[in-house]
């Protein structure tokens, strides 16, 4: 019973991660209908930039929490500004093309960032500096709970519970949610559809930021290809919580962390990555539309 509440835990912390990161692919779906392929490697961006600030602020030196507050907040803003670029420049002017286009935009974008980050910080793997240092909280038999895991958690439900405000609680989501709903209706009502969509992709791309960050301080070992296969689990996990849904993609997520968790401490670490495929399959066959999704009707 105890092995199984350790496993418990652990999968909520990595499902929290895959939460954050599974929201921003949610969002942008709901707002222009395009998977972002590139949402990964922003992601795998904000552990390297969180790495070179941590050290050219000497803060990977002198472990602290208002050190490590620092580092999540500029790289939240780095790669929100990251994802303000790739929409404005190679999303933007694609839009009224067919939806295809968009999709093949967002592959190059992704392969672009991939082999960008292998020339700027090179191809070997490197360790992100200890910001915070470990410890134990307190230990009941042999479940143990980490300082980290606390912080992933609170972390993630923080800024989960704030995006749910700024969504239905202020002017700006409201207007996220027109112009989810309808582009040209949401446009004759007078909002901006292009600020709209720009700040869809910032708030994303921040919160994508802090996983990576999350995941610096659990799992230090970075590299510029590890934002491919996390971003697909994410991916997946936005579908298995219905893509459009943002508390679908956080149930989704859940799901994943824990369902990977089990596999590992149950049957093998082999089956880990190929979970999330499988589950991919059997949520296309069972509920195309996801747990939380809608079936629609299109005319054509």
């Amino acid at each position: 019973m105890e092995e199984f509440v350790q496993h418990l835990i652990n999968g909520i912390s990595l499902g929290s991660i895959y939460g954050l990161v599974a929201i921003g692919y949610t969002m942008v779906y709901g707002i222009l209908k395009l998977i972002n392929f590139a949402h990964g490697d922003v992601y795998m961006m904000s552990t390297f930039f969180g790495f070179y600030f941590a050290r050219w602020l000497g803060f990977a030196y002198t472990p602290s929490v208002i050190g490590a507050l620092i580092i999540l907040f500029l790289a939240m803003a780095a790669c929100a500004l990251l994802g303000f670029t790739i929409e404005r420049f190679a999303y933007r002017p694609l839009r009224k093309m067919p939806r295809l286009n968009l999709l093949i935009t967002a592959i190059g974008v992704s392969l672009l960032l991939e082999n960008g980050g292998q020339i700027l910080f090179g191809a070997d793997p490197k360790f992100f500096p200890e910001l915070i240092q470990r410890a134990e909280l307190f230990r009941i038999g042999d479940i143990s709970i980490s300082n980290f895991q606390v912080i992933i958690i609170v972390v993630s439900l923080s800024f989960m519970a704030l995006l749910q405000y700024i969504i239905f609680h202020t002017k700006t989501g409201k207007a996220m949610q027109a112009v989810s709903f309808h582009h040209e209706n949401a446009s004759l009502m007078g909002i901006d559809i292009d600020r709209i969509i720009s700040f869809t992709f910032v708030l994303g791309s921040a919160l994508a930021a802090a996983a990576g960050i999350l995941v610096g301080l659990a799992y230090p070992r970075i590299d510029p290809l590890m934002g491919v296969l996390f971003g697909l689990k994410a991916f997946v996990a936005a579908v298995l919580g219905g893509i459009g849904s943002v508390p679908g993609a956080i149930v989704g997520a859940l799901i994943m962390g824990l369902s990977e968790e089990m596999v590992v401490g149950y049957f093998s670490s082999t089956y880990r990555d190929a979970l999330a495929f499988f589950l991919l399959i059997v949520i296309l066959l069972v509920k195309p539309t996801g747990l939380f999704g809608k079936s629609t009707s299109e005319k054509v």
